[in-house]
């Protein structure tokens, strides 16, 4: 395989028996593989290598897993599968909020790891390339607004509406892909969210609230479309505001 076609993941542990294991599990499956003990290796890979896919130890000596997955998203749009010896579901619950794609729970089966990894790329790269949004501090829209600085949705009479995180991420989505159709694999992808079940009908519920503190009529929405067997639809013009 050409080195510049394999997916290159960069294993974040400061166990070296576990970032071994998994290294020498990977790479017979055509991976390039990159390894880390700590945060600060991360951040040393990362300026100088493009990593398609981190899988990143909760606990980590200083910085820890769930500072270092807030620090990707807000960096990056690389995906990140966690690893946990955890067994609470808050640990797991607060890293797929900060934005992890997936987890695996220590002790994990390799076969299971390799499973979720390949599940992921498979989403990510499934994903047009220019869905790549242009940065923002604000979102103007059917004239409401989203204040990315301040994490606030305001009405159009100035009123602050309180969003979920999920419904914020959702929201975000729609205004950075407008006027596009999305189904609901991207849009799971694209908020962050765990790996859905193909019949898992979270988006369709977050669409649904969404809606509601939006206004928008759920029998004849004008903001948030549906359309058909395809997905979902944000009809708004949406303008963005840089400084």
């Amino acid at each position: 395989m050409d080195k510049n076609t394999q997916d290159h993941l960069l294993v974040v542990d400061d166990d070296r028996d576990i970032r071994t294991l998994v290294g020498d599990y990977l790479r017979p499956y055509g991976f390039r593989i990159s390894l880390a003990a700590d945060g600060k290796q991360m951040r040393e890979i990362l300026e100088t290598n493009r990593i398609d896919l981190v899988i990143l130890d909760l606990m980590l000596p200083g910085e820890d897993g769930l500072s270092l997955c807030r620090h990707l998203r807000a960096h990056s749009q690389i995906p990140v599968l966690m690893l946990t010896a955890r067994g609470e579901p808050i640990d797991r619950v607060l890293g797929l909020e900060l934005g992890a794609d997936d987890y695996v729970t220590k002790p994990f089966e390799p076969r299971e790891l390799l499973a979720r990894i390949r599940n992921i790329l498979r989403r990510v790269q499934s994903l047009p390339s220019n869905l790549e949004p242009p940065r923002a501090r604000r979102y103007h829209f059917a004239s409401w607004t989203l204040d990315l600085e301040r994490h606030q949705l305001l009405s159009p009479d100035r009123v602050v509406v309180t969003l979920s995180s999920a419904e914020y991420r959702l929201l975000r989505v729609f205004l950075d892909h407008p006027n596009r159709v999305l189904n609901r694999d991207q849009l799971m992808d694209l908020t962050r969210g765990r790996e859905a079940d193909p019949f898992d009908r979270s988006i369709d519920l977050q669409v649904s609230r969404l809606r509601q503190k939006l206004g928008d009529d759920a029998r004849s929405p004008h903001l948030i479309r549906t359309v058909r067997n395809e997905g979902y639809l944000f009809s708004a013009t949406v303008e963005r505001e840089n400084s």
